[in-house]
């Protein structure tokens, strides 16, 4: 079967490039899939947890939102921000989602809520992505 290029951008870096056979993206109407010779389109992307397959691996990536553009076998995904599980931070993560929540249940005047929940997603997509991928882990030991 033909595969997919996949090209992860973000501000800062190329995060991931390469071959894939299957996309699985969390799209603003829900969870997308991609696969060879799907039709062309452009979407906006949530926070969330990204999937790449290819043969047997699966690899998870955390992303804070972005575009998703496929054309012709490409799919290309601009995101805010991209972690490998390996990458993330529990510690940090865990910490992030306190703060955010935190914000949410002050009530404080002054509070940005849609800034409060923008964090509070990101950090819930790193930390779901990160458990997941140490649950494999351990299932595989």
């Amino acid at each position: 079967m033909a595969g997919l290029t996949l090209e992860i951008v973000t501000a800062e870096a190329m995060t991931y490039s390469g071959e894939v056979d299957i996309v699985i993206a969390p799209g603003i109407m829900g969870q997308m899939a991609i696969l060879p010779h799907h039709a062309p389109l452009m979407t906006m992307l949530e926070p969330g947890e990204l999937c790449v397959r290819k043969g047997p691996e699966e690899t998870l990536i955390a992303i804070s939102g972005g575009f998703l553009e496929v054309l012709d076998d490409k799919v290309v995904i601009l995101a805010d921000a991209a972690e490998r599980a390996d990458d993330i931070d529990l510690a940090r993560a865990e910490a992030a989602r306190r703060r955010a929540e935190e914000r949410l249940k002050s009530g404080a005047p002054g509070v940005d809520h849609a800034r409060a929940e923008a964090a509070l997603r990101r950090s819930l997509a790193r930390l779901k992505v990160a458990e997941r991928t140490r649950k494999r882990e351990k299932r595989l030991t």
